[in-house]
């Protein structure tokens, strides 16, 4: 088996919203592997601190602040990233967002929004970064970060779980369609992860130290809900990346892997008070 470091040995990736959370992660853990990362991110000091961690890593970096709502920054993300290094060879499709709203207090301009950021995004890099990978004639691998929203009923979030949900249907669609070009398309599905977002960092630098950390009671409530009993960690989908974009899984393709602590899995079954399995929580039956 190769050794971590030469996983990815001189491949070049992009990672769309690697400013922060989830996508910092998994350019980290690609750069840890080998790789070298252009990374594309709305907030321009999120983009430039994630690059000088890459290049910490030993490897190259390229930060290229991209709002994934705009499609000609996107396509110019792709254009970069492959004038200066010269091919690509993983596209990770990570940028997106949700605001938590009743569907019918939710207007036409934010079900836009939400298309736009979370699905039209992965459209638009996804076919401007495959034909630079075709050209190559290597292969490639692309990796989308949806959410398990996407295969369950996601009350309050209904435009974004759709988004999510078209997400893991191209991803099996798209792994047919690319496969006789030696390129892989799976995707992964994180449910709740502590990221910047989640803690109250929505804006400016990756900052732990000013986080809103949750209460012991929604701690309690996560380890009630959650199998393994906890949040999930960011660098735990940066390795689940990893594996996809490596030969570890060169036989996999079109396949959507949860990265939740076994939640989907759980399927509303809760732990009660006294620790047990039920669908009913503690109601009385």
């Amino acid at each position: 088996m190769q050794q971590a470091a030469s996983l990815l040995s001189d491949q070049v990736a992009i990672v769309t919203g690697g400013g922060g959370g989830i996508g910092r992660a998994i350019a980290l853990a690609l750069a840890a592997s080998g790789a070298d990362v252009a990374i594309g991110d709305i907030v321009p000091e999120r983009c430039e601190e994630t690059a000088a961690r890459v290049r910490e890593l030993g490897r190259r970096a390229l930060a290229i602040p991209t709002d994934v709502m705009n499609t000609d920054q996107i396509r110019a993300l792709v254009d970069r990233t492959a004038e200066h290094f010269g091919r690509i060879d993983i596209l990770v499709n990570n940028a997106g967002g949700v605001t938590k709203r009743p569907f019918l207090e939710q207007s036409e301009h934010s079900w836009r929004k939400h298309i736009d950021l979370n699905l039209i995004s992965v459209l638009a890099a996804t076919s401007a970064a495959v034909p630079v990978m075709i050209h190559g004639g290597r292969g490639g691998s692309v990796i989308n970060v949806t959410s398990i929203e996407a295969s369950r009923a996601a009350p309050n979030f209904a435009v974004y779980a759709a988004c999510k949900a078209g997400i893991n249907n191209l991803t099996r669609t798209l792994a047919l369609e690319l496969a006789d070009h030696g390129i892989r398309m799976n995707a992964i599905a994180p449910d709740v992860t502590v990221t910047p977002g989640i803690r109250g960092n929505h804006a400016g630098p990756v900052d732990p130290t000013k986080w809103i950390q949750p209460t012991p009671a929604q701690t309690a409530a996560i380890a009630r809900r959650i199998p393994l009993c906890r949040e999930g960690i960011d660098s735990e989908c940066g390795q689940a990346a990893v594996f996809l974009a490596s030969t570890m899984s060169s036989y996999i393709t079109g396949t959507v892997i949860p990265v939740d602590g076994g939640a989907w899995a759980s399927s509303g079954w809760l732990r009660n008070s006294a620790g047990k399995w039920t669908l009913t929580g503690d109601i009385p039956s």
